[in-house]
């Protein structure tokens, strides 16, 4: 009798030596898995009680907003029994490196602009006491004193607080280039240098509150801005965390836990149920059912058998593989998804927000008028001193602090306003990218629809079938038996009796009862015609096949969502990689006229690409086919249900599961474009009427710090009206 590969492997994983295995000792380690269709706190507790109830497990916490669960066991417990019991508790489960997330840098920048934003106002608010005194007729030795202790507070502090726009303006001027951070930089040295210049020589006037005042102002600024964004970890790290850390290899009979680096083509890896395909192969023995959805988007099973092709990243849903490595490293299929979404995160931030294309323009003319400033009134006056003060004056009123805070502080309320509205805003430049969009492109699969196969309503078979089927589909871990599981569970129909399970992996479950052969599973197995349609087949005895239909529903606010874009203008477009009829159904059903099936992640980000050229394109996915066109489109959005790699890549997460936030996501990114360009407006008025004064040198740097003050408020106060 011949004997293949899979039948000369015993069933316990035999660990490498040295493992430790001793579950009676204190020694523990963590695993972290990504979980598959979990939506509720009734998941949450299904999870952890069937996790804990695992020999070996100490806790187990679920992140529902992440889809992760982190489990603490003792020293030689198995992760793939944990993996194997989640997918028995009705869920898809993904090991992944926990080591490789918490790699990912946090960010400090926001604590450390929060930190010099508050040291700003402490010396802002401890100079203008002394300021207060100056003002009040002090005159002599007290005036002196008075600014030399605002010297001794605003020196420092200036030192420390400004060192974002300081060493924003070096590295912009090392490249020979003009940012909004240099005119910043220079007004506030200026009014610095020259108020040290006044009180050493006994002067009347000091200037450190102006100088202080800016800084407050436009930390205040940066700070908003950094608000807008959340701690925007790399998509392709997140997804090279999804990676298995190890493959198992079988070498003289035996199975050999190795690290994937040292693995080699023409190895033998052995893939049971429940697995992440760790490289690309070849099946030399055994058969089964894979979801191949990081690479369609579908997460319909698909057949496998020996000879045929199998890609890393893959999940086996049913069977146990002997899999012969044909590409390692950078050659597989899942680091080449990697290398795609690190190629669009490049080549994301290709728009120029409004601010910088403002301060392209600005922020010579501000240098330019300075100078000129500075050049008339000496010729004029010969007085270096006034002609200084005139010139600090216009830098300090021209400073773009409204500017600074035309899009943060729009950006920061409309935040507000979008989370109000089920959106969860993750990158700054989102909502006012988001104002521009002239096309969207939506997947199908997990998107539009809920991407979880249950069972077709309007062809429901009859109780009796319904209860033979699911005491089939209880010896199965496909999805279409979990879907039966799952619909006569709510309907309280008792499973029938069967004998003799047997799963015979890419076909079907079979057993015994009443006497007969029953069988679930495909058309070409039960003896039936292929169709169309989503569908499994019972087969009882010598009786003709029953159809058990299934469907995809749609999410709630589909057709909505559909509609509500095209009142906005916007060009839609269906893109999945299901097959020509499904997704021409569903763009039939919802009035899509452009629509693309059989769509490859590379498909994807080539029409992203396209559509970009012809006006901003907003891209609506879940999947892991998904991420890389997510990360290149000039905009783009996820449900929360997605997988955690989409929804880092997305610049908005829809909280909610209505897609009707899509275009109403829209609708308040216009408005919010338009507060930007009012606040535009107003620093131009602003700018329009204080520049002339400050020219004719009727301003001093004080008055012209007062002025810039009053135009961020402006500012900050008409962007609060997106509330």
């Amino acid at each position: 009798m011949n004997t293949t590969v899979l039948d000369q492997v015993p069933d316990s994983r035999k660990r490498p030596a040295g493992a430790s295995t001793a579950a009676g000792t204190e020694e523990r380690e963590e695993f972290l898995f990504a979980v598959q269709g979990m939506h509720c706190a009734a998941c949450i507790s299904n999870i952890e009680r069937t996790l804990t109830g695992v020999p070996g497990v100490l806790a187990a916490r679920v992140n529902l907003t992440q889809r992760r669960v982190r489990t603490e066991v003792v020293a030689g417990t198995d992760p793939d029994v944990l993996s194997n019991s989640i997918v028995q508790a009705g869920y898809g489960a993904i090991r992944i490196d926990a080591g490789a997330l918490n790699a990912v840098a946090t960010d400090d920048e926001a604590q450390s602009l929060l930190i010099r934003l508050g040291i700003a106002g402490f010396g802002f608010a401890n100079v203008m006491i002394f300021s207060v005194v100056v003002w009040s007729g002090a005159d002599g030795t007290t005036r002196d004193l008075m600014h030399w202790l605002s010297a001794a507070i605003a020196t420092p502090v200036i030192c420390y607080s400004a060192q974002p726009f300081l060493r924003s303006a070096i590295r912009s001027l090392r490249r020979f280039k003009l940012n909004m951070d240099v005119p910043i930089s220079l007004a506030i040295l200026l009014a610095t240098g020259q108020s040290l210049f006044e009180i050493r020589l006994g002067g009347p006037h000091a200037y450190f509150e102006a100088a202080l005042a800016l800084t407050f102002f436009l930390l205040a600024g940066r700070y908003l801005d950094l608000r807008t964004r959340s701690a925007a970890r790399s998509a392709a790290q997140d997804l090279s965390a999804l990676e298995p850390a190890s493959a198992i290899l079988i070498r003289d009979d035996v199975e050999i836990e190795a690290a994937l680096e040292s693995v080699k083509e023409g190895d033998v890896m052995l893939v049971r149920s429940g697995d992440r395909i760790p490289l690309d192969g070849i099946i030399r023995s055994g058969s089964g059912e894979l979801d191949n959805s990081f690479l369609t988007g579908e997460s319909r099973p698909l057949p496998v058998h020996e000879g045929g092709n199998v890609a890393a990243g893959q999940f086996v849903h049913t069977g146990r593989l002997a899999v012969e490595v044909m590409a390692v490293g950078e050659n597989s299929s899942l680091r080449r998804l990697i290398k795609l979404i690190e190629t669009a995160e490049s080549g994301r931030n290709r728009y120029t927000n409004l601010a910088d294309r403002a301060a392209s323009i600005y922020a010579p003319a501000v240098h330019l008028l300075a100078l000129l400033a500075f050049a008339a009134w000496m010729q004029l006056s010969g007085d270096i001193r006034l002609s200084l003060n005139v010139a600090v004056a216009v830098l300090i009123i021209t400073c773009p602090c409204a500017l600074g805070l035309a899009v943060p502080a729009v950006s920061t309320a409309a935040t507000g306003k979008f989370f109000r509205s089920n959106l969860l805003v993750r990158e700054s430049n989102a909502i006012e990218v988001l104002a521009k969009v002239r096309t969207a492109i939506l997947d199908k699969t997990g998107t539009l629809t809920e991407g979880v196969p249950t069972l077709d309503e309007l062809h429901c078979p009859d109780s009796e079938t319904l209860a033979l089927a699911a005491a089939l589909a209880g010896g199965s871990n496909h999805p279409y038996s979990r879907s039966i599981l799952k619909h006569v569970r709510s309907r309280g129909i008792v499973p029938a009796t069967v004998k003799d399970l047997r799963e015979f992996p890419g076909l079907g479950v079979a057993g015994k009862w009443n006497g007969l052969e029953v069988r679930l599973g495909r058309a070409n197995w039960t003896g039936a015609n292929e169709v169309p349609h989503p569908v499994a087949f019972l087969k009882a005895g010598s009786e003709p096949a029953q159809e058990i239909r299934f469907a995809d529903r749609l999410r709630d606010g589909a057709g909505e969502c559909v509609a509500g874009l095209k009142s906005l203008g916007l060009n839609v477009i269906l893109m999945s990689g299901d097959s020509r009829l499904a997704v021409k159904s569903l763009a039939d059903r919802l009035g899509i006229e452009e629509w693309h099936a059989n769509a490859l992640p590379e498909d994807k980000m080539r029409m992203v690409e396209e559509h970009s050229r012809e006006g901003a394109a907003l891209m609506v996915g879940d999947g892991l086919n998904d991420a890389a066109a997510l990360r290149l489109a000039d905009v783009s959005m996820a449900p929360a249900s997605a997988l955690d790699v989409s929804r880092v890549s997305a610049g908005i997460v829809m909280v909610g599961e209505n897609l009707d936030r899509v275009p109403e996501g829209i609708r308040l990114a216009r408005k919010a474009r338009a507060r930007i360009i009012e606040n535009f407006a107003i620093a131009a008025l602003y700018n329009a009427v204080a520049v002339p004064v400050a020219l004719l040198g009727f301003a001093t740097p004080l008055a012209a710090a007062i002025a810039m003050s009053t135009s961020s408020i402006a500012v900050t106060l008409n962007s609060f009206r997106m509330r």
